[in-house]
């Protein structure tokens, strides 16, 4: 578990697979910059299962053990020949705006350059998603450019920005490791 001043991070269990689903069947938690995923529990535990073994899924806590979101990480491949690590999250709406999100990012961060030898952690987000934006260049990230008209959501097709951070830009950790047990 990561432990931070507003927030935990710990390791989605098989146990939140239910919660996990609810949340991503849930229009109003996946909200207006993204589409609800319609999957049964079972559809969510075998994609659980099939996970990737350099990918992961957390679950924000906040601080009394109440799970109130999730962060992952993954890998982006661009034309078999190049990688990258690239993060999401979502956070239970009536949790939003109390810095959990930004708390996240950084712990992951932090984790994902102290523990693995990355060059840039990127995320493709909504482009009027402008919280999201916050909660990145909070964290060092920058924006490196708009994917136009890529994704399909809510009857339109919409802009993705692509944002970035370098190791050299983040520099130390900000929570972690001191949030590490």
């Amino acid at each position: 578990m990561f432990r931070g001043n507003k927030i935990n991070l710990r390791i989605m269990e098989k146990e939140d697979i239910p919660t996990y689903a609810k949340w991503m069947n849930d229009p109003d938690f996946v909200g207006e910059f993204f589409i609800p995923f319609p999957r049964s529990v079972a559809a969510v535990e075998k994609k659980f299962d099939e996970e990737q073994p350099d990918s992961a899924t957390f679950i924000i806590e906040a601080k009394d053990g109440t799970p109130v979101g999730w962060i992952t990480h993954f890998m982006t491949r661009f034309g078999g020949y190049m990688s990258t690590k690239e993060i999401g999250y979502m956070l239970v709406p009536d949790h939003r705006r109390k810095g959990f999100c930004t708390e996240a990012v950084t712990m992951m961060v932090d984790y994902l350059f102290l523990d693995k030898e990355w060059q840039r952690i990127q995320a493709l987000i909504m482009e009027e998603n402008v919280a999201s934006k916050r909660v990145l260049e909070k964290n060092g990230f920058k924006k490196e450019g708009v994917l136009r008209k890529v994704l399909f959501s809510v009857g339109r097709f919409r802009d993705l920005a692509l944002y970035g951070i370098l190791r050299d830009e983040w520099k130390e950790p900000k929570i972690l490791p001191h949030g590490v047990k």
